[in-house]
């Protein structure tokens, strides 16, 4: 993140919600009760669980509701040199803790597996009594998605986790990175027949272990594929007011649709410049 300015500090304009607008402080949040919010758009923790919670009755495959977080510059850009960070702010990652926090699992691809250096999600304290409430475990499981299990099992992600690892790859992955995965205590889950995931088969498969609500954070390739397979329920995507340049992908990157598919703005905060955006894909 060398010479990128941080926008997002706590003296400046704390977050407002723009959409959808309010005149009241006081709300009812969907676990009951009220949350008061101050003039000033000032979000405690249990406003954004609010805010971001999922669907009661999710209608993905086998109940799940699979939705992506990510963040893009104001050019397009998914990421700078490699990695989403240069384009976040604290209150992205505030909204990023919430997002994990509801999940039951994180789907994520094995090349931002490598560029981020993911670790294991761990446990929260902010979060445990809606987590137990919602009969879920500790911390959400990271479930990683590879055909050619390139991956260093030996990584805390696989060896130090609260809660299992999950591999996801097709039912013709190499043996021996199977082999290897298991003999590390990895979990595989397949989703697909040949080497190759298929990405319109992930949720049902998680589904099939309890696991519904669900969360990607890429990167673009595979949230290409979700979208390609018509398997994305949501997009809550983080417009960074800062123009990168260069030659990086858009947040989705793939073939395309050959009718584009259309989403519905669901909610919109703003802190310093910042937008967080959370659109729902319209189905017939």
């Amino acid at each position: 993140m060398t010479g990128v300015p941080v926008v997002c500090r706590a003296t400046l304009p704390p977050m407002r919600r723009l959409f959808p607008s309010t005149t009241s402080v006081t709300k009812a949040p969907a676990s009951g009760g009220t949350v008061t919010e101050s003039p000033q758009g000032q979000w405690s923790l249990e406003s954004l669980m609010d805010a971001y919670a999922y669907p009661e009755a999710p209608t993905g495959p086998g109940g799940s509701w699979l939705r992506a977080n990510m963040v893009a510059s104001l050019d397009g850009a998914a990421h700078h040199e490699g990695r989403s960070q240069p384009l976040s702010c604290e209150a992205d990652m505030r909204i990023f803790g919430v997002l994990r926090g509801l999940a039951d699992a994180v789907v994520v691809g094995a090349q931002t597996v490598r560029q981020e250096g993911y670790r294991p999600a761990r446990r929260r304290e902010a979060f445990e009594e809606r987590r137990a409430a919602a009969g879920q475990g500790p911390a959400p499981a990271i479930a990683v998605v590879s055909a050619g299990l390139e991956l260093d099992f030996g990584l805390p992600l696989f060896t130090e986790p609260l809660v299992p690892t999950l591999l996801v790859t097709g039912a013709a992955a190499p043996q021996q990175g199977l082999a290897e995965a298991r003999r590390r205590g990895v979990e595989v889950v397949f989703a697909g027949d040949g080497a190759a995931v298929d990405p319109g088969r992930v949720a049902g498969a998680l589904a099939e272990r309890g696991l519904r609500r669900l969360l990607t954070e890429g990167g673009p390739r595979m949230l290409g594929q979700f979208t390609e397979a018509d398997a994305l329920d949501e997009l809550c995507l983080t417009i960074s007011p800062r123009i990168t340049a260069g030659d990086a992908p858009r947040i989705v990157n793939g073939w395309g649709h050959t009718v584009p598919a259309d989403f519905s703005l669901e909610g919109l905060l703003e802190e310093n410049g910042f937008l967080f955006t959370r659109y729902s894909r319209v189905r017939q």
